[in-house]
């Protein structure tokens, strides 16, 4: 009984001590991969890390790892606009099935999902910045984007000598472009105006490229912050 006693608390400290080593190396590894992915997409801070599972040894050790939670506070992604950015907020990006180097100079996800968010006032950038002449000596600008409930967007357009009308507008994604256009055309002060000249206000684009690792818009809706979007990708890069 003695024996036995002492066997099992020897497996008790072994099993205590493989934890705590398991967990220093997830932590190590969490650090490495998230300054791989700072350096490689050029960001200004760096990334969350997190890598599930357990054991991580055995994960390390077969050279890929299940799943891997990445976050992103604030990424500027390119617009196709020269230097022009547009900042995406939170991004948070799940990847599965990653496969890595021995010392974390590259890693490859086999597919990943996530979730971000464009603020209104960002997307309000892709809108014309100055008034747009619609005939009859009237100009208009959209001058603002908020929630405009059930996944719509409600849009602010100032009108010269009308003042300010609101409108819905449906928000869609298409070829990695967030695509806002008014649900229908509005008549200013009972004017039957030129609809084409009435979308060259109302209705715009805005491309966002160059996610990280490749990722790309997949579904997007209007929500209480801005427009919330979804993103897929597959052989992902978060290093090399």
């Amino acid at each position: 009984m003695r024996a036995l006693r002492i066997l099992l608390i020897l497996l008790v400290v072994l099993g205590l001590l493989f934890v705590v080593v398991d967990r220093v190396a997830v932590h190590f590894a969490e650090g490495e991969v998230a300054d791989r992915l700072k350096t490689t997409e050029n960001l200004a801070s760096t990334p969350d890390v997190s890598i599930k599972g357990f054991p991580f040894l055995t994960q390390m050790a077969s050279g890929e790892l299940d799943d891997v939670e990445v976050g992103v506070k604030d990424y500027e992604a390119a617009t196709g606009k020269g230097s022009q950015t547009i900042r995406i907020d939170d991004l948070r990006a799940d990847m599965r099935d990653v496969t890595f180097s021995g010392d974390y100079s590259s890693a490859t996800a086999a597919d990943a999902t996530g979730t971000a968010t464009i603020a209104y006032d960002e997307l309000l950038k892709a809108a014309k910045s100055e008034p747009t002449p619609l005939g009859l000596g009237l100009t208009a600008q959209v001058v603002g984007l908020s929630d405009g409930g059930n996944g719509k967007i409600k849009m602010a357009v100032k009108v010269s000598g009308l003042g300010t009308i609101h409108l819905l507008s449906s928000v869609t994604v298409r070829d990695n472009k967030v695509r806002v256009k008014a649900d229908g055309v509005p008549r200013f002060g009972g004017l039957d105006l030129a609809e084409g000249l009435i979308r060259s206000v109302t209705d715009f684009q805005q491309a966002v490229d160059r996610l990280p690792g490749g990722i790309e818009l997949d579904e997007v809706r209007a929500a209480e912050d801005g427009v919330e979007i979804t993103v897929k990708g597959s052989d992902v890069k978060l290093a090399g």
